[in-house]
């Protein structure tokens, strides 16, 4: 499939449909280091105009931790899941996180700091209740870092797992994931009973999975993943949402009824 500056058609903007973004390569280009995203006000007004063409049920997916998204798009406090998943908060501003296996996760952790310490340029991100190893900056270190990680199943155990993303490999939490923090949402208001729309790149991607089961739209986003639909990149995403935006606002001042 050829990729393109926006899928081909919008959906008609009304109050039926949700939507679910991932961050990191979706609304802002992958940098050398998560540290190095800063926080954008052109984003930050976007995404405040996309929560009110959806009428709020708008959530962002993330590997990120909460706080981590929050400071990125403060002042707003966005429904969001975090950690893949595995921690979440709710339209309502509920949070749900359960207690991580604390004397596991240590093991992981010194396992992967000694790792990362014989590797230059490979970066250890410390999550808390997750352990991400990015190469991005050594892409010819990949095969040996993947190898490692991968290595490691036996310490992980049942709680933790292995999850592959673009220049980074993570071992986190095996009870959930993006498609469970999806089904969450879209059993609560404003989720539930609309159409889900998820936005994402991350080609080992639960949440499209998620979206299929109830019959929502998958748009991916550059050449990793294979969806119906396909934006090239974060400024892609971007012109799409600010298209989504505006049919918005021709609707309502045509109509006069709130979209």
């Amino acid at each position: 499939m050829l990729l393109s500056s926006r899928p081909p058609a919008l959906p008609t903007p009304d109050r039926d449909y949700c939507l679910f973004l991932e961050f990191d390569g979706t609304l802002v280009d992958l940098a050398p280091t998560p540290e190095a995203i800063i926080r954008d006000h052109s984003l930050v007004a976007l995404l405040q105009a996309t929560l009110e063409s959806f009428a709020g049920a708008v959530a962002l997916v993330s590997g990120r931790q909460i706080a981590a998204i929050d400071s990125l798009v403060s002042p707003l406090r966005m429904p969001v899941a975090g950690l893949h998943g595995y921690e979440r908060r709710s339209a309502a501003g509920v949070i749900y996180r359960p207690t991580p296996n604390a004397s596991r996760l240590a093991a992981l952790r010194h396992k992967l700091t000694e790792f990362v310490a014989g590797h230059p340029g490979v970066l250890l991100e410390d999550k808390a209740a997750a352990l991400a190893v990015h190469y991005r900056n050594v892409p010819h270190l990949a095969a040996w870092v993947l190898e490692y990680v991968h290595g490691l199943t036996a310490v992980c155990g049942d709680e933790f797992e292995v999850h592959e993303g673009r220049a980074v490999v993570e071992i986190k939490p095996a009870t959930h994931d993006k498609a469970t923090a999806v089904a969450a949402f879209m059993q609560e208001a404003p989720f539930a009973g609309r159409t889900p729309i998820f936005i994402g790149d991350d080609a080992d991607n639960d949440g499209f999975a998620a979206i299929g089961r109830h019959d929502g739209m998958a748009i991916a986003v550059g050449a990793q993943v294979s969806t119906p639909w396909r934006l090239r990149d974060p400024a892609a995403v971007r012109a799409w949402l600010e298209d989504f935006n505006r049919v918005g606002v021709r609707s309502l001042e045509t109509t006069g009824q709130a979209i």
